[in-house]
């Protein structure tokens, strides 16, 4: 009677049990659950196909069998309960080319499941689209992975234990089209020197996070041609190597941009230090191997941000520098409030120059004449 679709059953479960009883024992009942099932009316099994409860058992039996039909195959297809290997078998043998793009859809499920990745990509019935974001899922998280993973094995093997750190962690190489490639990866290991039991995070809050978001290729673009313009502005030519190392840098997302900031050599930190989005900047500060001369540069740079400046300034170790307070008094970028309250602290000769200093702001300027005038006894 079961397999004859005469038990008083809820449509979920008379297919359940039609499926299981297609497998019995017994021939007879098994070509009545057969038959039944072939005789089910689409609108019904459509139902079943696309309900949060359906059976897993009724999902898989809709994805293997051929010929179900375009509507249910689309609702197993966008049906997060249907078995991954289900799935594979569905993308596998599908003639519908639409339909891969369908499948293609739960990024989340490819990531999984990467058998279904490689179903679609040898159906011969798959589309332009659907190949291309087979390939494209393939590439950042598998082949991307595997690549990372054997870079970071071979560093290890070197001795590069803070380089393989930082790769493993690296979210930047085959990203996209613009992203690292393996022999990128390999020129930015070289200028790493912290390792991660070395740093520090727990200074980045909360209200940074949002400058953490992706950039487009238009800022990022924006943000090498401006750090490019602002080196030979400063250092006349630049040299192939470097112009190279600075581009790849950039090159990388701003997560990763922050983690090289704390773990990158004198010579990243150079680059880092400019960068467009404050957090990496300020990431630079949080660097064990930062040097006091380098901290002497960074106060006197008028191309960082005034944030950065900022929190030179509050850094008492830093502070206790005559070089780095002069410069951040004498910094056009420095916080008024920061850079008056440095005033106090200054030689009166640097003062008086500071006084007749354009660059800086009139409030500093008539505060830095004030005390000079003081000190002066006028």
């Amino acid at each position: 009677m079961a397999a004859r679709g005469m038990l008083p059953l809820a449509q979920a479960e008379l297919l359940e049990v039609l499926v299981a009883l297609r497998g019995d024992a017994e021939a007879e009942i098994a070509r009545a659950a057969e038959a039944t099932l072939e005789a089910q009316e689409q609108d019904a099994m459509l139902s079943v196909a696309a309900s949060t409860d359906a059976p897993l058992t009724v999902l898989d039996y809709l994805a293997r069998r051929e010929g179900v039909g375009r509507e249910i195959a689309e609702a197993v297809a966008l049906n997060a309960r249907t078995p991954d290997e289900s799935m594979a078998v569905l993308a596998r043998q599908t003639a519908d080319s639409s339909l891969l793009e369908v499948v293609m859809v739960n990024q989340q499920r490819l990531i999984r499941a990467p058998q279904i990745i490689e179903a679609v990509l040898q159906n011969p019935a798959r589309t332009t689209e659907a190949e291309r974001r087979a390939r494209e899922v393939k590439r950042e998280f598998f082949e991307k992975e595997r690549g990372a993973q054997q870079i970071a094995g071979e560093m290890r093997a070197r001795g590069m234990t803070a380089a393989a750190e930082f790769i493993e962690a690296v979210e930047s190489i085959g990203a996209d089209e613009s992203g690292l490639t393996i022999d990128d990866a390999w020129l930015i290991a070289e200028h790493i020197e912290v390792s991660d039991a070395d740093i520090d995070d727990s200074w980045l809050p909360s209200e940074y996070l949002e400058e953490l978001l992706a950039e487009s290729e238009e800022q990022r673009a924006a943000n090498i041609e401006r750090l490019l313009a602002e080196t030979q502005a400063e250092v006349g030519e630049i040299a192939p190597e470097r112009v190279s190392l600075i581009r790849r840098v950039m090159l990388m997302s701003v997560k990763d941009r922050v983690k090289l900031a704390m773990k990158g050599d004198r010579e990243t930190r150079a680059i880092l230090i400019r960068d467009a989005n404050r957090t990496v900047g300020i990431a630079v500060l949080h660097n064990p191997r930062l040097t006091e001369q380098e901290v002497e540069a960074i106060a006197a740079m008028r191309t960082v941000d005034s944030e950065v400046l900022r929190l030179v300034a509050n850094n008492r170790a830093w502070a206790r520098a005559y070089s780095v307070i002069l410069n951040l008094a004498r910094n056009p970028r420095t916080p008024l409030t920061v850079a008056i309250s440095i005033l106090p602290r200054i030689r009166t000769k640097e003062l008086q120059g500071i006084a007749q200093n354009r660059n800086v702001s009139d409030a500093v300027r008539r505060q830095a004449n004030r005390l000079a005038l003081t000190r002066g006894g006028h």
